[in-house]
């Protein structure tokens, strides 16, 4: 039996940065739910699609096909056999995605995906609905969190870091947009699953968030060992 790790909170919270250290410590295979989604967003970006339009979403999702491909222990994601990967993290897709990931036809697809990976390897996955929705059995779930202000600020030195010209201000006013709209979701909205435990980052390295994670694995598979 597979061995999983959910992993859910707001956008900017950390996850997927520690969800790779957390994977790469402790020989799980971390799969990137976000960077599906925006490759989803990507495609309908390209090409023209009305974000608004549900019907002309829920079409587009019969031409797109995404592939998850380990190269040199690094996730890389395919769109109809393009990797997309170095397209995917602009401020444009993620903005996208957090609309298109509401319509049901577009969790669907992904979480059928998602889910087939989980049943056959010991994953860690993270997200906004993985513990709630998509892997409802993962034997230990974590919800993720920080304040937006704290947020707001690591992802302002990160753009600052690749040298893009941004104001914080518009970032956290986009940051607590966005978690509106994934808490307010009429499909599998952001929340806290019951079993999950909780873990507010914003007093926190990244090194200890990693820690802690890894020592709640460690304690979650000794008690299934």
């Amino acid at each position: 039996m597979s061995f999983n790790v959910a992993i859910d909170g707001p956008a900017g919270a950390g996850k997927s940065t520690v969800a790779k250290r957390a994977a790469a410590a402790r020989n799980l295979i971390y799969v990137d739910t976000g960077a599906m989604y925006r490759v989803m967003a990507l495609y309908f970006l390209k090409k023209g699609v009305d974000l608004k339009d549900e019907a002309a979403v829920t079409e587009g999702c019969r031409e797109i096909e995404i592939e998850l491909r380990y190269e040199n222990g690094v996730q890389q994601v395919y769109l109809n056999g393009e990797n997309v990967s170095g397209q995917i993290r602009t401020e444009e897709v993620g903005a996208a995605a957090s609309v298109t990931s509401a319509y049901q036809p577009v969790r669907e697809k992904l979480t059928e995906l998602q889910r087939k990976l989980a049943e056959t390897e010991d994953v860690i996955m993270d997200g906004r609905d993985i513990g709630t929705c998509v892997l409802p059995g993962a034997q230990l779930k974590i919800y993720l969190t920080a304040s937006s202000a704290v947020r707001a600020r690591r992802r302002y030195r990160e753009l600052e870091e690749k040298g893009i010209d941004c104001r914080l201000e518009e970032i956290e006013k986009e940051i607590a947009e966005r978690d509106w709209r994934d808490m307010h979701r009429e499909h599998a909205p952001l929340k806290q699953a019951e079993d999950a435990v909780l873990l507010d980052s914003s007093d926190m390295t990244l090194q200890q968030v990693v820690d802690t994670i890894t020592g709640l694995i460690d304690r979650k598979r000794g008690t299934l060992e």
